[in-house]
């Protein structure tokens, strides 16, 4: 295969998002090549045993290097402005690989206590069985973070917006807290996407996507990918993939590929679309709040407005009427389908209480401020009218 075709220039991110790290065959194929292999094929016993030994380029082993996802990694490097950039079987092995590379037992690790489901599994359950030590703090507050820090802690968690309540943190101020301590900010930016948020620009060591969302966006495949400077991704991220093996397929890095070129489009349209269907909740009876970063009653309004340049595709509702107004408002829905995945064309909504965030306590999930009538709403790329009809009929219904 020939060099990246992208130019030496620097490069819009839309651009970036079309071009980037694409390599061409013999054949001077348009689109990206897929290379369905699982191994790779030597001129000569030296020329493999160099290989092995990185002396020369070139590919070994599609469990931990491939052609088309090499292609997928250097276009989301070049789309987030990272060093480098691995790919995963999903986003929980990209947040997973992204912790257990950092951490040893001894270390200690702190997140902020508004995370993903399976996040949580994994600072409350998964590491600790390794003998790391964890703890949870309020996210938002800065005093806990520092309260929190202690000589062994290693690595820093965050959401931002979290998943599903979106409060915002500030990433910059937990960035710095985390570097007096001496420890890595791994931010996972899913919410935000890469086209909202630039984690690296505001102190971030590590970004972690679930590219099932917004960068397939349109429900095919999983993914994830881990980002950082090559020093983390060579000298930790690389060995614990190459070793453990939660690889991404040649065939769903394509598909990635293919995703990342529309995904300005489909970003800005599912913001837009976001940002009207909030307002249009907020004014309908029996629904008690709308959280969306970008309104000025969200709790930290201001804050989103620094750090992101537009709202995201994600409304969290609460219903007044708890769980059985929540689940009537999610039955009443037409055009937005029944669905825990987010970031996707098609409008999804989900009961985080009884799904995403089922196995947690109902103290726990109270202490999230996962409420039984709260609801997730991700916002695809129907017509914004057709969405506000639906919840509007919905929001009826839910009142009974």
């Amino acid at each position: 295969m020939s060099a990246s075709d992208t130019p030496a220039r620097k490069l819009r991110p839309a651009t970036r998002l079309v071009h980037g790290g694409a390599m061409r065959s013999q054949f001077g194929e348009t689109s990206e090549a897929m290379f369905l292999t699982q191994g790779f094929v030597y001129d000569s016993a030296e020329a493999a045993e160099a290989r092995f030994k990185n002396l020369e380029p070139g590919f070994v082993y599609s469990r931990f290097s491939n052609p088309t996802v090499a292609m997928f990694e250097e276009r989301m490097a070049l789309l987030e402005g990272a060093e480098a950039a691995r790919a995963t079987a999903s986003g929980m092995a990209a947040v997973t690989a992204a912790m257990m590379s950092l951490l040893r037992a001894g270390d200690h690790a702190v997140a902020a206590r508004a995370l993903f489901g399976s996040c949580l599994y994994i600072m409350e359950e998964w590491l600790p069985r390794f003998g790391v030590e964890t703890t949870l703090v309020d996210g938002t507050d800065l005093d806990a973070w520092r309260a929190a820090m202690r000589p062994n802690t290693k690595v820093c968690l965050i959401e931002s917006p979290t998943n599903p309540q979106l409060e915002i943190l500030d990433i910059a101020a937990i960035a710095e807290i985390t570097h007096r301590a001496g420890a890595k900010l791994v931010v996972d930016n899913v919410f935000a996407t890469p086209l909202l948020q630039q984690p690296f620009d505001l102190g971030a060591d590590l970004v972690v996507y679930s590219t099932t969302k917004h960068i397939d966006g349109q429900g095919r495949c999983l993914g994830g990918c881990i980002l950082a400077s090559k020093e983390i991704i060579d000298g930790s991220v690389h060995n614990v993939l190459r070793q453990t093996g939660p690889s991404l397929s040649p065939f769903n890095a394509w598909v990635m590929l293919k995703g990342l070129e529309t995904l300005p489009l489909r970003v800005g349209q599912q913001n837009a679309n976001a940002a009207r269907v909030a307002d249009a909740l907020a004014a309908l009876p029996g629904v008690a709040r709308v959280l969306y970063p970008f309104r000025d009653d969200h709790p930290q309004a201001a804050l989103a407005r620094r750090q992101m340049s537009g709202g995201g595709t994600v409304v969290a509702l609460e219903l007044a009427g708890g769980k059985a107004a929540a689940f009537r408002f999610a039955n009443a829905l037409q055009v937005v389908k029944i669905s825990n995945n987010l970031g996707d064309a098609k409008s999804l909504v989900t009961h985080p209480a009884t799904t995403t965030h089922q196995r947690l306590t109902p103290e726990a999930r109270a202490k999230m401020g996962i409420s039984e009538g709260l609801l997730r709403l991700s916002v695809g790329l129907e017509d914004a009218d057709d969405l506000i009809e639906d919840v509007t009929i919905a929001a009826k219904a839910a009142r009974g």
